[in-house]
């Protein structure tokens, strides 16, 4: 059933920098074609980095130098210019760009392309991260203050959990964890009525899709759809599971100061999930405009037994390693 239409189509030439908004994406089995095709190595940690632990990354937006050809990926990554804070403009080819990259960030930073995918020496995770409490690190990423309720981790694949216990980014990948992020304008208007704005803006939480409904029945349609198709333009997308937010949608941006009640209001309205994680089912073309259609997931009782079995593990596992960190 078609449930709205395409509103805005982000693109993120560099993971943690500001990206540019276009008319019309490619689909494909990593996402949106030419997305998070360089990221900043955090030279000091041995790791790539993130606007969760690096915000001032965030102050810098990115665009490609020329149209992204059809080859473009791992191995095959096309030139950026980066606009930095103080109105400098610099390209990836120019040596310059590693020590202004360092100097945004107030450490040691290089620019880094995407490598093959049979390379996975930049998704590894450094060896502070391998020593450091996995529980301190999920409530800083968060914003979870002691004694606060953790996600709930039940909802993501044991592939990807596993996956984190041995990289900080998915091998062949830049994102964080999906190749697609999707919302709807209407979540945007129910955080905004929490903190008393008419929307927050969408800059904040850095999707790729951006969906306006034709007849929303709920403040927060993407929390109904995981499991469903979401069939954009002619790319079939399957819904995996809510997007579990982290504190970079109260950071600032270009235009946008710090602002700490969107954690907060995110945490208490919407338990700490906003908007969709996507895999890629079927590639093609969307642009802004296209209608959007959805397949909603069919629950049997089985699937939903499997669902509280393993909630109640991740639940009983989290617990231990709390303990077993303080």
């Amino acid at each position: 059933m078609r449930i709205g239409q395409v509103a805005a189509l982000w693109r993120y030439p560099v993971k943690s920098l500001g990206g540019e908004a276009v008319e019309q994406v490619q689909f494909g089995p990593r996402g949106v074609h030419g997305d998070r095709l360089w990221a900043v190595r955090d030279v000091e940690r041995d790791i790539t980095a993130s606007a969760r632990r690096v915000p001032a990354l965030l102050a810098a937006t990115a665009r490609y130098c020329a149209p992204v050809p059809a080859d473009a990926g791992p191995g095959r990554v096309p030139d950026v210019e980066i606009t930095f804070p103080d109105g400098t403009v610099l390209r990836s080819d120019d040596a310059e760009v590693h020590a202004k990259l360092s100097e945004l960030a107030g450490r040691e930073m290089r620019l880094t392309a995407l490598p093959p995918a049979s390379d996975t020496s930049l998704h590894r995770l450094g060896l502070t991260d391998r020593n450091h409490s996995p529980i301190a690190s999920m409530r800083s990423d968060f914003g979870i203050a002691d004694g606060e309720r953790l996600p709930d981790l039940s909802m993501m694949r044991i592939s990807d959990l596993t996956m984190f216990a041995r990289y900080s980014t998915p091998p062949g990948m830049f994102v964080d964890l999906a190749p697609v992020h999707v919302m709807t304008t209407a979540s945007l208007a129910t955080i905004g009525a929490e903190i008393g704005e008419a929307a927050v803006d969408v800059r904040r939480f850095r999707p790729n899709v951006l969906l306006a409904e034709d007849d929303p029945d709920d403040g927060l349609p993407e929390s109904h759809w995981t499991g469903g198709h979401l069939r954009v333009g002619g790319a079939v997308l399957e819904v995996t599971m809510p997007t579990i937010r982290c504190v970079v949608p109260s950071r600032a941006q270009p235009g946008l100061d710090v602002d700490r009640r969107i954690t907060r209001a995110v945490a208490e309205r919407a338990n700490r999930c906003l908007g969709s994680y996507c895999w890629v089912d079927s590639a093609g073309a969307a642009g802004v405009g296209d209608e959007v259609l959805l397949t909603p997931h069919r629950s049997s009782r089985l699937g939903d037994a499997a669902k509280r079995g393993k909630r109640m593990v991740f639940g009983l596992a989290t617990t231990a390693v709390s303990r077993l960190a303080r």
